[in-house]
């Protein structure tokens, strides 16, 4: 075992300062280095080929906007409007791959890195709290793009709030980019229908493209089933023996979570090489689950391996909620949590 004991999650109660915020609206580490010529498309999904095709042809045609590479947060005119579609939303289920083309989209656009943003949903509601309504259209009016992931229509109040910030920005020239989640009560494949998204975004619908992309979860397409639950023993002994694991028991966690604003999460995690959790237990309830799929998202996010004892991850969440509105979140979480639990293997000694 290492000297070191492990670090807690339930120990830190981050604060994050607005700068810092708007700083981070960038890809984060896992799509650091995504490119279109990344992405590897199902060879059984036509869409998915045709999307790098199309998102290509935006981002290229994003290099005519004016006043290229000059910040202009406090600019007096708005940008002038090029002509055609101002926004492309990418319309699909968990897993094939909107994310890695929504941050290829930031990357291939022409344009330096401070007049485009990237961030989810509820990181730019954050932003709103933090800025405020008008000081979030000031900071962000200047940017030649905004990527939007993971766009939440499940709250009326913060989709309507978006919908009004998004409308100011594309008067002022800002192209904009989007994946979202499943409304509630719409269940079918654990696909979002782009007729949905352009209803709810109302006055912005004209502005958008859908873009259709098909296909399986890539995380789990040909790779082996994910480590069975490991002995708490076993997660322990791993804690101790990796310098800049936590150790946390989940029910703990859970508790603290409900303590801590989800837009914190991110830096909950700074500078965490692996979670380790021991007594994993199906949560409890809704909002616990919830508040778990935004943590589950940042970890996945940045690259931490999770390693776990208790129930496996297929069975964080009751049935009920897998056959809910908010299935394709919990869904995209047990993929990711899977997805980190097999890159954590390598920390149990064998």
């Amino acid at each position: 075992m290492a000297d070191a004991v492990p670090l807690s999650l339930c120990a830190r109660e981050p604060r994050v300062p607005a700068d810092r915020l708007v700083a981070e609206m960038v890809p984060p580490p896992r799509f650091d280095s995504v490119r279109f010529e990344t992405y590897i498309p199902d060879p059984n999904q036509p869409s998915q080929p045709e999307a790098v095709t199309v998102l290509s042809a935006f981002a290229a045609g994003l290099g005519s906007a004016p006043e290229a590479g000059k910040r202009r947060w406090f600019a007096k005119k708005p940008a002038a409007k090029p002509a055609g579609p101002r926004g492309v939303y990418l319309d699909g289920g968990y897993g094939v791959g909107k994310t890695h083309l929504l941050a290829s989209l930031w990357h291939a656009t022409p344009a330096e890195p401070s007049l485009k943003a990237f961030g989810t949903f509820v990181e730019l509601t954050n932003l709103v709290g933090a800025l405020g309504f008008q000081q979030t259209v000031t900071t962000l009016s200047g940017h030649r793009l905004l990527c939007i992931d993971e766009f939440e229509l499940d709250d009326p109040g913060d989709t309507v709030l978006v919908s009004s910030l998004l409308s100011r920005l594309v008067e002022a020239g800002v192209a904009l980019a989007a994946t979202s989640n499943t409304l509630p009560g719409k269940l079918g494949e654990g696909r979002f229908a782009s007729a949905d998204f352009l209803r709810e975004i109302q006055g912005l619908s004209a502005h958008f493209r859908p873009l259709r992309i098909d296909g399986e979860d890539y995380r789990h397409r040909g790779l082996p089933e994910a480590p069975a639950p490991y002995t708490d023993e076993q997660v322990t002994k791993a804690a101790y023996g990796t310098e800049g694991a936590s150790l946390d028991a989940f029910p703990a966690l859970l508790d603290h979570l409900a303590k801590v604003h989800p837009s914190r999460y991110g830096a909950l995690t700074d500078d965490l090489k692996a979670v380790c959790l021991t007594g994993v237990v199906p949560v409890p309830d809704q909002s616990t689950a919830l508040r778990l799929v935004v943590l589950a998202d940042r970890l996945y996010d940045r690259e931490v391996p999770v390693l776990a004892s208790g129930v496996p991850f297929d069975r964080l969440f009751s049935d009920e909620m897998l056959n809910g509105g908010y299935r394709k979140k919990y869904f995209r979480a047990i993929s990711r949590l899977t997805a980190l639990a097999r890159d954590a293997k390598g920390l149990v000694a064998q």
